[in-house]
């Protein structure tokens, strides 16, 4: 399993929606993961360039995370979707590990070989 990174904004129209009638996106979107088979670990709200942050666990083919975020986007209420896959410090240990092991045979760009 997969952990994910998903930032993005709310478009104007789901802006003004949620002004007027106030609602916690957190429990749709964790119902929207478990239909596409992953699972939300935690929705914020931020300010910035994104409007919000949320953390998924899914299969690392990303299908199951990419049609949860066909969904959000076919909606219309956001927009600017932007995902990150992230490692947790074990798992970036043992490409670290791995990369050690292939690096000597590796030959740059422009190094003439």
């Amino acid at each position: 399993m997969g952990l994910y990174i998903t930032q993005g904004n709310y478009t104007e129209t789901a802006i003004k929606g949620m002004v007027q009638n106030p609602e916690d996106r957190a429990p749709a979107v964790a119902a929207l993961m478990e239909a596409v088979g992953a699972r939300m670990l935690q929705y914020y709200v931020t300010h910035g360039e994104y409007d919000f942050l949320v953390i998924t666990e899914g299969d690392d083919s990303n299908s199951d995370l990419l049609a949860g975020l066909m969904v959000a986007g076919s909606t219309g209420g956001v927009c600017n979707l932007k995902t990150t896959r992230a490692f947790t410090t074990q798992e970036a240990k043992a490409a670290m590990e791995k990369a050690g092991d292939v690096v000597a045979g590796f030959q740059a760009a422009g190094s003439g070989s």
